[in-house]
């Protein structure tokens, strides 16, 4: 069933929290993906046919679909990371020509065979299983209950060990951490916890290209609404920081969207009593890629000060959206998203279109000239459920 909750919320804008996301140091994050082979911008697409029916001036959506060919953004972060991981043991700088640095016979003679660990709801493990394979070195991956076999099999395409556990997203991360511990492997995980910060860190600013390219694409043109999709809420932070760095003032009311089966950041927001709270059981929404239920401590504190609203909302958005970008109105281009990717497309056109969110729609100030930029993180990347979901034999009682 259409379920959305929502919380208003008003951030302290302290801007202390921005200092690992400025956008004069993230230029060298952008040079380093440069230098990897198959690295291009990925498309930037304007849909006016779809801003005209919606009732605002402007959509813009990132199409991280065609991202190194591996259908999502997600190896942006985990391909940086390594890499900050490896030049840290050479005693080099990260820049353009790390990679092929990397690549080397002398280096990897020095770093010997390197075993990367991490868990994933399927994006995330096939792009630091990708950057190993390219790099030379290893990786295991943990995947939690009720991911796709379409996703696990994508990650062993690439040459790493993985698996399905029995565990739910965040138990597959600390399945990870243990076993980083045990065999002296190196954890690549996208969310952080006190005591292990740093990578998650990388991970992060590697996300922030993605913002920089969007940037150059729009041309001057500063988005007056920015809707970004959640799991542990590291992308989100990610590009909520750079963006609150680089336009400061004139930031766009930003609204951050979960699961409701695993709104973590909802329910910290809603909560707003200093402590981050979880969720925790089977998170059994169709949206693989946000089901995670505890808070990324680095990115929380960005997302805390400078996000203007968070929702909770079920599958039926998730499903609006990959419709809405996938059978787009005739002149605008079509998008392939999956259910992550999707979820904030649908989001804004049931707060453009239902009468019950017309309150909502008016505070955060959507309207005929509103500019609104919206990520597609992910392509089809459970080509059953998207194939069933287009053809409308999805339905949400199903999930």
């Amino acid at each position: 069933m259409a379920n959305l909750q929502y919380v208003l919320h008003k951030g302290n804008k302290n801007t202390g929290s921005l200092k690992f996301v400025q956008p004069e140091a993230m230029q060298a994050v952008l040079e380093f993906h440069n230098g990897i082979a198959g690295y291009a911008q990925t498309p930037l697409v304007s849909l006016p046919n779809l801003a005209k029916q919606l009732g605002v001036g402007q959509i813009f959506v990132k199409d991280e679909s065609a991202r190194f060919g591996l259908n999502a953004f997600k190896a942006l972060g985990g391909s940086y990371a390594i890499a900050r991981y490896l030049c840290g043991k050479l005693n080099i700088p990260v820049d353009g020509n790390s990679f092929n640095v990397l690549c080397s016979e002398e280096a990897k003679a020095k770093l010997g065979t390197v075993t990367f660990v991490t868990a994933t709801d399927g994006n995330h493990g096939r792009g630091v299983a990708w950057a190993a394979k390219l790099l030379g070195h290893k990786a295991v991956v943990y995947l939690p209950e009720g991911s796709s076999q379409e996703r696990l099999n994508n990650i062993r395409a690439l040459g790493a060990e993985a698996e399905i556990t029995k565990f739910n997203y965040d138990g597959a991360v600390r399945l990870a951490y243990a076993m980083s511990r045990k065999h002296g492997w190196v954890l690549v995980q996208d969310t952080a916890w006190s005591g292990y910060e740093e990578i998650p860190t990388w991970i992060m600013q590697g996300y922030t290209t993605m913002a920089q390219e969007i940037t150059a694409q729009l041309n001057g043109i500063t988005p007056t609404h920015l809707f970004l999709q959640a799991g542990v809420g590291s992308m989100a932070g990610a590009v909520l920081g750079y963006f609150a760095s680089l336009w400061q003032n004139n930031l766009p009311v930003t609204v951050i969207c979960e699961p409701d089966k695993a709104a973590c950041l909802y329910k910290t927001a809603a909560a707003n009593d200093g402590t981050l709270h979880k969720v925790t059981g089977r998170m059994n929404s169709m949206m693989a890629g946000l089901c995670c239920g505890e808070p990324c401590t680095v990115s929380w504190d960005i997302i805390n000060n400078f996000a203007n609203a968070f929702i909770a909302c079920s599958d039926y958005y998730a499903a609006s959206g990959m419709r809405l970008l996938g059978m787009p109105q005739s002149g605008d281009a079509r998008i392939v998203s999956g259910e992550s990717g999707a979820v904030t497309a649908g989001v804004l056109a049931a707060l453009m279109q239902d009468p019950e969110l017309a309150q909502l729609r008016n505070e955060l100030g959507l309207d005929e000239n509103s500019r609104v930029l919206l990520i597609s993180t992910e392509g089809a990347t459970d080509k059953v459920n998207y194939l069933k979901v287009l053809s409308g034999k999805w339905k949400p009682e199903n999930k």
